[in-house]
């Protein structure tokens, strides 16, 4: 793994800047034009992933660096949960459904392996 000089050259944070930047412009679309709700939802969990992998960064500490790693993978389960109210709802289509959940699940899959990593660095 290269260094870490700033949280733009994690890899988690890319591949969750990439799933943001997909969900702004599929909850774009004009099928969830009257859901400002589940909408604003999607693009907040989405948005949380990259911030709390950034903040935690900024916190300088291993263990508190962990902490806001779990919560952006939280964030991620959250994503993939509205995107099932999305689908059922009928605002994407089962192929956007597919897509943006794998995309979701190889994030948290990322951070999970940037977690396990930074504790064994930790022990």
């Amino acid at each position: 793994m290269g260094r870490i000089e700033r949280f733009e050259d994690i890899q988690a944070w890319k591949k969750a800047r990439y799933l943001t930047r997909k969900i702004y412009s599929v909850t774009g679309d004009s099928r969830f034009s009257r859901d400002f709700g589940l909408r604003d939802q999607l693009r907040r969990a989405a948005t949380s992933i990259m911030l709390n992998i950034a903040e935690g960064y900024a916190r300088k500490t291993g263990k508190e660096f962990v902490r806001y790693l779990y919560i952006a993978r939280a964030s991620a389960a959250e994503v993939q949960s509205a995107l099932y109210v999305a689908i059922d709802q009928a605002y994407i289509t089962e192929e956007e459904f597919n897509a943006l959940y794998h995309e979701a699940e190889e994030v948290s899959k990322m951070i999970t392996g940037f977690i396990k990593y930074l504790e064994h660095l930790n022990t």
